[in-house]
């Protein structure tokens, strides 16, 4: 903060309202709480004619949280500049765990005035999607894990063991194949449809819809061993089984 008419900003973003303060750099003065705003395009151009005219700049800063970098590139897309800080490193007192929206505003403006706020690195549109492909992957790949999990347990309390080399192989998913033709029980159409598709959600890895479909509907002769009149809590279809 070079200027004394620097304006540091800070922002309390939630789903529907954001919370803003200010103070004035280089200056021992309170920050001023402002008020809370919403969260709309028009919301934030109101609130950048309503900030003191006099401020040759603003600063904006906010905490990184579930809402993302949407409002930091909307600020720097006006020009401004706008520092998103870890919560985790924002400087407490001891015992203080009640944090309101305007105190927390408040402190945002204050310790941003001082600096002893840790910026971190706000991603553009490109790396947030390459971020959000490798969390959805890494999420389709542990829900695979726990369907196959979960299939492999149920064949083994119906006497279905495989007693090949490794699972989940050419071999193992013939084997499946037979035992579904070998079945004496015919299956529920919403199974007898989905189990089209078993096979070519083979090497699907990245749909978290074809994991658990892929998977469960190898169990289509588990519904004809079970009476869900007196067993209400089993469902009838595979999707409600993931």
């Amino acid at each position: 903060m070079d200027s004394l008419t620097t304006l540091c900003v800070g922002l309390d973003g939630h789903k529907d309202s954001i919370a803003v303060a200010h103070a004035e750099a280089h200056r021992t003065d309170p920050p001023h709480f402002v008020g809370a705003i919403g969260t709309r395009q028009t919301d934030r151009d109101k609130l950048l004619r309503r900030l003191p005219s006099t401020a040759a700049r603003l600063a904006f800063v906010y905490e990184a949280g579930p809402c993302g970098y949407v409002l930091q590139r909307y600020l720097t897309g006006k020009g401004l500049a706008c520092t998103v800080v870890a919560p985790s490193l924002i400087p407490k007192r001891p015992g203080d765990r009640v944090k309101p929206d305007r105190r927390d505003t408040v402190e945002l403006a204050r310790l941003f005035r001082s600096g002893d706020l840790t910026p971190v690195y706000g991603p553009s549109v490109e790396d947030e999607a390459i971020r959000d492909l490798c969390r959805a992957r890494d999420a389709t790949r542990v829900t695979l894990k726990a369907a196959k999990l979960r299939l492999k347990s149920a064949l083994l309390r119906l006497g279905l063991n495989y007693t090949g080399r490794a699972d989940w192989t050419d071999a193992h998913r013939r084997y499946l194949a037979r035992s579904k033709s070998s079945s004496k029980n015919p299956s529920t159409p919403s199974t007898s449809r989905s189990s089209a598709s078993a096979g070519s959600t083979r090497n699907s890895t990245t749909s978290p819809r074809s994991v658990g479909g892929a998977i469960f509907t190898r169990l289509w002769f588990v519904a004809p061993h079970t009476d869900e009149a007196r067993c209400p809590c089993v469902p009838a279809t595979p999707r409600q089984w993931i």
